[in-house]
């Protein structure tokens, strides 16, 4: 990939792909490090991407695959699991004025099964749009906003049980 290229993806996605990470990390520094090793893999390996997807969603399952290896290799490590840190939008924003309705929304999302819990967390945390984040599933807009909705199901049901 020449500079000029490499330079304008740079530009174009990094920040998207940041907030992305961040979602999945939750840590500013490990966010920007898997940010810059997923830049440095996508340029110097360029002959691999055979524009099948977006350059975005090329970049997502880059930083993904990162994240997972990350995660592995830290897990070898530490016995602690990572901690969820969920956030909602609209009609739980006061709930979240509450310590203990906080933990507990928390406590729910770290048990959400996939892709409820990526789905929710790249469009609270990550910001993404539906039509971003279905394309980082390789799946339909409408199938993005139908998980998210379930999702959000999902966490006001567990905290009427609770």
């Amino acid at each position: 990939m020449d500079k000029n290229t490499a330079e304008k993806l740079y530009e174009a996605f990094y920040m998207k792909v940041f907030s992305y990470v961040m979602t999945l990390t939750r840590d500013q520094n490990d966010a920007m490090e898997i940010t810059q090793e997923t830049f440095f893999r996508a340029i110097s390996t360029e002959r691999e991407f055979r524009g099948e997807s977006e350059s975005f969603t090329w970049l997502c399952a880059i930083a993904k695959n990162l994240f997972i290896d990350e995660k592995r290799r830290k897990s070898r490590f530490e016995d602690a699991p990572l901690d969820e840190q969920p956030d909602e939008k609209k009609s739980f924003e006061k709930s979240l004025m509450d310590a203990d309705t906080s933990i507990r929304i928390h406590r729910i999302l770290h048990t959400l099964e996939e892709p409820y819990k990526e789905v929710f967390q790249l469009r609270v945390f990550g910001e993404l749009s539906f039509k971003e984040i279905a394309s980082i599933f390789g799946k339909t807009e409408t199938w993005a906003r139908v998980t998210f909705h379930r999702a959000r199901l999902m966490i006001k049901e567990r905290m009427d049980e609770s």
